[in-house]
């Protein structure tokens, strides 16, 4: 039995694990917590990976470590002051135990959003959070250790709570209450699965070595967020909200008094017009095709409101 390493417990790392447990393997995840599914083939440790020597001991025996970490909060300060050095960590941990490192990935450091985005695509973006980002992706590139990232666009899926598809989405649908997007309701956008994102990283661990990878995660050809929004509805067995645009330039506007705002403003971008992904090619390799979006949507539904029945009033 292979042993797998997951670091973190957010949607991803949670979906890793529980998909690598589910056939078989067994998984040992460490978060500053404690927290992760309660299975009998997963190990829940309490680890600090920043921490490199209490790291070095919960990786022994690795063939694979799923970084999943993420940064305390959604600014490019706390990206910038955590996130390098912690990947510096698991790299040279990893790199010890021989185990390849397969890393979630955004599309922010695609130089050219404007296109459809390609695994060839140029990923020199600059700046605030993109910056971070293509920064994250050449420390991997230079490291010695053999490094796979996935790339994903927006999540949506069960457990995915702070995100555009998720908690800013669903349950307003789920109750009907009117719903304000950022950008444009009409504007094309990729969203991605995450158990689909959890399958194609675990696949990428069983390629063929390389020393660095950028494969994208299988993703469903883009729709709009009017139309994402129609389809969950349908789903759930409900009418569709009312949606509002907010335009990128209002958002811009108001960040310039609010920190928060300002943090959402910056990646405004990617709603204002059409921000599109293509996986084809790493859907062959990988084997993998993204889940029906009829599938996607039913198992989002069923278990935002299992969430929202356990809520207290």
């Amino acid at each position: 039995m292979s042993q797998y390493i997951v670091t973190g417990a957010g949607p991803v790392g949670w979906t890793v694990a529980e998909q690598l447990a589910a056939r078989g393997d067994s998984v040992r995840i460490l978060t500053r917590s404690g927290s992760g599914p309660d299975h009998p083939l997963v190990e829940k440790l309490v680890v600090d990976v920043s921490d490199a020597s209490a790291l070095a001991t919960a990786i022994t025996g690795a063939v694979a470590v799923f970084s999943c970490i993420h940064g305390s909060t959604y600014s490019a300060a706390a990206w910038q002051r955590e996130l390098p050095a912690a990947e510096s960590v698991v790299l040279e941990a990893a790199g010890r135990e021989g185990a390849v490192v397969v890393f979630p990935e955004s599309l922010y450091s695609y130089s050219r959003p404007d296109q459809v985005m390609t695994e060839q695509g140029e990923r020199a973006a600059e700046g605030g959070k993109r910056g971070v980002r293509t920064a994250l992706l050449a420390a991997r590139a230079a490291s010695t250790t053999d490094t796979v990232s996935v790339v994903a666009s927006d999540f949506y899926g069960p457990r995915v709570r702070m995100a555009h598809a998720g908690d800013r989405m669903v349950p307003a649908v789920l109750d009907g209450s009117p719903i304000r997007l950022v950008g444009s309701p009409d504007a094309a956008h990729s969203f991605t699965y995450v158990p689909d994102l959890a399958a194609a990283m675990i696949a990428a661990a069983e390629l063929p070595r390389v020393r660095d990878r950028v494969l994208h995660a299988p993703t469903l050809p883009a729709l709009t967020q009017r139309a994402l929004v129609e389809a969950f509805a349908s789903t759930a067995g409900v009418a569709a909200p009312r949606l509002t645009g907010t335009p990128g330039w209002l958002f811009r506007g108001l960040g310039v008094v609010v920190p928060s705002v300002r943090e959402l403003a910056e990646m405004s971008y990617q709603f204002d017009r059409p921000f599109v992904m293509d996986s084809t090619s790493s859907q062959r390799l990988l084997g993998i095709a993204p889940t029906p979006l009829e599938a996607a949507l039913d198992e989002t539904v069923r278990w935002w409101r299992g969430e929202l029945a356990a809520t207290p009033a």
